[in-house]
């Protein structure tokens, strides 16, 4: 009997975000929309909650190492994402890879399926 094969690492197709945009320049997909998240920031508030920042750094001395794994804990868990800080990657390095995803972003919707 022939086992199953189990495919990793993919995803659900959803639409390219510059072809929603074009399709409905003013509205947001239900499918975005988080409605549990706090009245107070999606007010017209001017003060929006800081971006966590995690110094990679501080991961490697035992002083620290304790608080700042659990800044990134609840970095990743509340958030999702956080600014990495004093990671040691160049910053030529960096303005590549910006510059490719720049790159990618400006391709037609033909062009970067090839890449799906």
């Amino acid at each position: 009997m022939e086992a199953e094969k189990m495919i990793f690492g993919s995803s659900l197709p959803v639409p390219c975000v510059q072809e929603l945009a074009k399709e409905r320049p003013n509205a947001v997909p239900p499918r975005y929309l988080q409605p549990d998240q706090d009245p107070s920031f999606i007010s017209n508030s001017t003060s929006f909650p800081q971006l966590p920042v995690i110094d990679m750094q501080l991961l490697f001395f035992p002083d620290f190492m304790d608080s700042e794994s659990q800044k990134l804990h609840f970095a990743s868990k509340e958030w999702g994402f956080f600014q990495l800080i004093n990671h040691g990657v160049s910053s030529s390095l960096l303005e590549k890879v910006k510059s490719g995803i720049q790159e990618l972003f400006n391709m037609d919707i033909e062009e970067k399926k090839k890449y799906w």
